[in-house]
């Protein structure tokens, strides 16, 4: 993030260390011996010996920037480049532990993780993959590097840190117990990208986070950047918290998730020890059947318009379509009365959190073979969706113990390798160029 001057407040120099942690101590005037600008340095470094070179970062800050969906302001670039240049050297020392502990990364397995991603994201011709990488301004280099990081990370964490994790039976018991007890209750699923800021950070904190929530507005990938962006533990897996508990969340995100819906951005606001933008995922209810979940059997009747039509052609004719689906008596009759009005008929099986947010509702409220109020445009065409089945989801059985077990298990996990890897950076050498 960008760094601001920090004001000091005026102490003198015998109890200038007092309101500090750790035995710093800073005088009350400092005279400056040599200019030092942290966000002025050459986009390279050594860490223990490896090399991140100006390409290793401008292709990887490529990938942020083509996830944005847009060329990003000079300003946000800048942050993006000092952000994705210290997960380098995360990435780095990760590599490097698991060199250390004798469970390195083979080319082969990297290549396989590439052709995966590239098959997920390219369909029967992964080699395109390599294509658009280049023509991003980044290299599938980049990409594989990125690849071996995080296979190397993990084969770190399942030797030095799975293995003594432990989870007594007695916890386990007691969290099936609570989820019992809070069944039928809501729970939320959020994305996370938290800033930390003291009180003489906060505007410039504030300022970074803004801007973020600018590029999200406009179209950024949220996991994107909080990966990139957020100081959370929920930054590896892109803010994703998964879902929870209202009453296990700081008070401001609280009241802000109650007030919030599937899909909805809100922030930066505060919450102690720094700012926090939130996306909601989605909600549940604990332990219950989602509605949403229901699978729909819908049929489609649409209407075009031609490029030049005039407002009242358009008025007359969606009248008539209205009107005219109003004689349907069901869905076995709704070809044929489409054809009468030249309208389109396309049927298919969707599930109804697929739909957008303000068509779920209606749908679901909806007996078979009703439709919907028409939509749409002149531009975009005019039409309905009629009900024509629906199969509710089944009832939601509760976690199980060995399902239980294994979360607790994961978050321990979690917790103790960001613990790790701060260790690794506390230990490391690394020289700036």
């Amino acid at each position: 993030m960008a760094i601001s001057p920090i004001a000091l407040q005026a102490q003198t120099a015998a109890d200038a260390g007092a309101g500090l942690t750790g035995g710093i101590s800073i005088p009350d005037n400092i005279s400056i011996l040599q200019q030092n600008d942290p966000n002025n340095r050459s986009a390279s470094a050594v860490v223990n010996g490896s090399i991140i070179t100006g390409t290793d970062l401008d292709h990887r800050v490529a990938l942020l920037v083509a996830a944005s969906q847009g060329e990003l302001p000079p300003e946000e670039l800048k942050r993006v480049r000092m952000q994705v240049f210290r997960n380098l050297i995360d990435e780095t020392l990760q590599i490097q532990e698991a060199t250390a502990q004798e469970v390195p990364v083979t080319d082969a397995e990297v290549n396989q993780r590439y052709a995966q991603v590239a098959a997920q994201n390219f369909g029967t011709d992964p080699g395109k993959m390599d294509t658009y990488l280049l023509g991003i301004g980044s290299s599938p280099a980049s990409l594989k590097r990125q690849i071996r990081g995080e296979i190397a990370w993990n084969n770190v964490i399942r030797r030095n840190v799975a293995p003594f994790v432990n989870i007594s039976e007695e916890e386990v018991r007691e969290e099936l117990a609570r989820r019992e007890a809070e069944k039928g209750t809501e729970e939320y699923r959020i994305g996370e990208i938290y800033l930390s800021a003291t009180p003489e950070t906060q505007q410039a904190a504030l300022q970074n986070a803004q801007q973020i929530v600018q590029q999200l507005e406009q179209g950024g990938s949220f996991v994107a950047y909080a990966r990139q962006f957020s100081e959370s533990s929920s930054a590896a897996r892109g803010g994703d918290l998964g879902f929870v508990r209202l009453n296990t969340l700081p008070a401001a995100m609280a009241e802000a998730a109650r007030q919030m819906q599937p899909g909805q951005l809100v922030g930066p606001f505060e919450i102690p020890g720094g700012l926090m933008i939130m996306l909601l995922i989605d909600k549940r209810q604990i332990g219950m059947a989602d509605p949403r979940d229901a699978m729909l059997n819908l049929k489609q009747i649409s209407i075009g318009f031609p490029a030049d039509v005039d407002q009242a052609t358009v008025d007359a004719r969606v009248a008539t379509f209205t009107n005219t689906l109003q004689s349907m008596r069901g869905c076995g009759d709704a070809e044929a009365v489409a054809a009468t009005i030249d309208a389109e008929v396309v049927a298919s099986d969707i599930r109804a959190r697929a739909l957008p947010e303000q068509m779920q509702g209606a749908l679901l409220s909806m007996q078979i073979g009703q439709i919907t109020a028409p939509f749409g445009s002149a531009q975009d065409g005019v039409r309905v969706l009629m009900l024509c089945g629906r199969d509710d989801p089944e009832q939601v059985s509760g976690a199980d113990f060995e399902t239980v077990m294994r979360e607790k298990e994961e978050e321990r996990i979690e917790k103790r390798a960001q613990r790790y890897l701060r260790d690794l950076r506390n230990d490391a050498y690394i020289e700036y160029n």
